[in-house]
């Protein structure tokens, strides 16, 4: 099985550098020269590093394959992969891979409100998206307050939300003060 670890973003510079959105937990071991990785699309890959340096809080990489900012803007938006097999098996259990929480029935106390259907990586917390019976989605802040409880074994994941979390996307809801900005 793959996972993806990175996303390409915009060129930078001449040299076919390119910033990534790190989609992984540890990019020192990922990103480092001579890690091939399997691309989506498959056209732009496989690709090869050949450098990776931050810029601030910006991850660079330089490809092998990729010469010029020409090359680096026809890869834009490519999706990067390492093969799971990969991976060390002593893993601490911290955290969990979107692949591992997709489909897991997402429940409150005892009742099933809907499933996980996403898992945002984003640079202050995790979100996850919920999928409810009736289509919605709902994104639910990924923290033990209120997500508890991971089972991967039983297939679920235990939510605590607070008040008003699955209303606060719920376009069909009543806003506070509708019908008051008519002229009296």
């Amino acid at each position: 099985m793959q996972l993806q670890v990175a996303r390409i973003g915009k060129p930078h510079g001449i040299r076919g550098e390119v910033t990534v959105q790190v989609l992984t937990d540890a990019p020192s071991e990922r990103f480092v020269a001579g890690t091939e990785f399997v691309v989506e699309p498959v056209s732009a890959g496989p690709l090869t590093i050949r450098s990776a340096r931050w810029n601030k809080d910006i991850l660079l990489l330089g490809f092998e394959e990729i010469a010029d900012r020409n090359a680096a803007e026809a890869i834009r938006g490519a999706k990067l992969f390492i093969e799971t097999e990969e991976l060390d098996d002593d893993d601490d259990d911290e955290g969990w891979y979107e692949h591992e929480l997709v489909g897991l029935e997402a429940r409150v106390g005892s009742q099933v409100v809907g499933k996980v259907a996403a898992l945002s990586t984003l640079p202050v917390q995790d979100l996850l998206t919920v999928k409810t019976d009736e289509g919605k989605e709902i994104l639910i802040p990924f923290v033990d307050e209120i997500v508890p409880e991971v089972n991967i074994e039983d297939g679920y994941v235990l939510l605590t939300p607070p008040a008003g979390l699955f209303e606060i996307n719920d376009d069909t809801a009543a806003e506070p003060g509708d019908g008051a900005g008519d002229d009296a």
